[in-house]
């Protein structure tokens, strides 16, 4: 048997789950705050108008192949497959592995932007044909579109260090990523918006240098880690040919859930001027929470559960499933109840100045909270489709993903007349349930029991606790004081979560949710010492 080279090893699922969370949550939060700033930013010199549009439509097409394949499919596929190297295999064959998938990856990855630097009037005509048919509007998009389609090539190799990173347990500097992405855009606008024509160019420009950030912000990483590999030329490893195997069936899974973001961005460019840039400016205010811990569970899960499927432990995936999704809705819940109460002085606080005004406040707070009501079905179907990816049988998540793009579709064509913008929000999230809800249904026929009753309780429980922060929020907004000043409205804002986030907390006490625990165990000192034979 050769040397394994495994160095994450830990006493319990939920101690894995919940270390790993503390990792991706804490640089995801920096993440997300940071990005909160680059958007205030966008927001203050470029407002929420035709511009933006343009912007959002060409920044949409490579970041949704960059969510295809680079950070969604690729990381759920090659998690899988390193971890078994790192577990099985010698150093040797690891590093050989490592340098044949980066190989291919540039390959591929080089070749994708190429195609989409050609093709980017047609791509811009799909995405969004109301753009398309202005002149104005749908030439600049085009323009953005090539100059950030590199993009793809620089998070892709980012995306390839971040599972070499995780499937070895170390998730702190791949999560960080987002942040340096976002600091490289925000320092473009600062930079050059005055130096370029048009000055949106600086935004796309930002982009790229962002990238570049996310992929140099890992190499410390992977040189203490002994995985910096130069590519290879063997192009006939065995890993790829399981790899490949596993990323089709992860890009057809996640390319259901990006037709749904298609589809809202063709309908949008339908409606009046600003609505593309209303949703967007919506959508970066419902992913904080579910970034912070949604998506950062979803990331934290699929290595503990991708080894429990290799090991064949179908009960212990079930029971990492059950816990992940109570801990997700402990926090999706009451982040929904806040959102939704507290949409237009959020809005405000964070958009409403220069370019963005009043009437931008308002359309966007509608926006929110329909996302917001869909919060923890986007947790709950991001996770649980991490099961059939561990298990390598991603084609299940593939036909459910479908099903949710067909009610998403029904339920925005149903929605949009009276709702507009909002009801494409809407739509997102009938199509976020519906999804969780076939996932789940598929999960149990594939692992049996997956403690439902404790989820529901817990679920019961957790709504329980959110009401004394439900009330709080509706009393704040009835005195709300809507002044012109922000730091009257900062002030206020910040008290009135403060105080939401106390209430809650207590009432978790009070209700004695083990969730509320558990999130504790992040705390280095809440964390057990392992004992020497752990």
């Amino acid at each position: 048997m050769p040397e394994r080279w495994d160095e994450f090893k830990v006493s319990s699922t939920e101690r894995q789950v919940v270390r790993a969370l503390g990792s991706i949550g804490s640089a995801t939060l920096v993440s997300r705050v940071v990005g909160f700033v680059r958007d205030i930013v966008v927001a203050l010199v470029f407002g929420a108008g035709p511009v933006t549009d343009a912007f959002f439509v060409a920044f949409r097409i490579p970041n949704i192949l960059r969510r295809l394949l680079a950070e969604g499919a690729l990381s759920t596929a090659m998690i899988p497959v390193f971890s078994e190297y790192f577990v099985t295999q010698s150093r040797p064959e690891v590093l050989r592995m490592l340098r044949a998938v980066l190989a291919l990856a540039l390959v591929a990855l080089g070749v994708t932007a190429l195609l989409g630097i050609a093709t980017a009037p047609w791509l811009v005509t799909a995405i969004a044909p109301g753009i398309a048919e202005d002149p104005a509007r749908g030439g600049l998009a085009v323009l953005l579109t090539r100059v950030m389609f590199p993009y793809v090539v620089l998070v892709g190799l980012a995306a390839l260090a971040a599972g070499a990173l995780n499937a070895q347990g170390r998730f702190f500097a791949s999560a960080l990523g987002p942040a340096v992405q976002n600091v490289g855009m925000i320092l473009a606008i600062s930079l050059l918006a005055s130096r370029v024509d048009p000055p949106i160019l600086s935004l796309a420009i930002g982009v790229l240098l962002g990238g570049i950030g996310q992929l140099l912000v890992q190499l410390p990483s992977l040189r203490r880690s002994g995985l910096l590999v130069l590519p290879g030329s063997q192009f006939r490893h065995p890993a790829l040919a399981r790899l490949l195997r596993l990323l089709l069936p992860a890009v057809f899974g996640l390319a259901a859930v990006q037709v749904m973001v298609f589809v809202n961005t063709l309908l949008a460019s339908l409606l009046r001027p600003g609505s593309i840039s209303y949703l967007y400016y919506a959508d970066r205010v419902m992913e904080f929470p579910l970034g912070v811990f949604g998506i950062a569970l979803a990331s934290a899960s699929l290595p503990v559960m991708a080894r429990q499927a290799a090991a064949r432990e179908t009960r212990a995936v079930a029971d990492t499933l059950n816990f992940s999704l109570r801990l997700a809705a402990y926090i999706a819940l009451p982040a929904m109840a806040g959102l939704v109460v507290l949409r237009a002085p959020i809005v405000r606080v964070l958009f409403e100045r220069g370019k963005f005004g009043p009437a931008e406040t308002a359309a966007t707070a509608d926006a929110l909270a329909w996302y917001a009501i869909g919060l923890a079905g986007f947790a709950g179907s991001r996770i649980t489709a991490q099961v059939f990816y561990a298990l390598g049988e991603a084609g299940t998540a593939v036909r459910l993903g479908i099903v949710a793009v067909g009610a998403n579709v029904l339920a925005a064509l149903v929605m949009m007349a009276p709702l507009g913008h909002a009801g494409l929000a809407g739509a997102s999230s009938v199509g976020a349930y519906v999804n969780l809800v076939a996932l789940l249904w598929a999960a149990r026929r594939r692992l049996g029991p997956l403690g439902g009753r404790a989820l529901v309780a817990s679920v019961a429980r957790t709504l329980a606790a959110s009401l004394p922060l439900l009330v709080w929020c509706g009393l704040a907004v009835l005195v709300w004081p809507g002044s012109r000043s922000l730091l009257v409205d900062v002030l206020w804002l910040g008290g009135t979560i403060a105080g939401a986030v106390g209430l809650f907390w207590s009432a978790s006490v009070v209700f004695d949710l083990p969730e509320r625990t558990a999130l504790l165990r992040m705390l280095p000192r809440a964390e057990p010492r392992s004992s020497p034979g752990a």
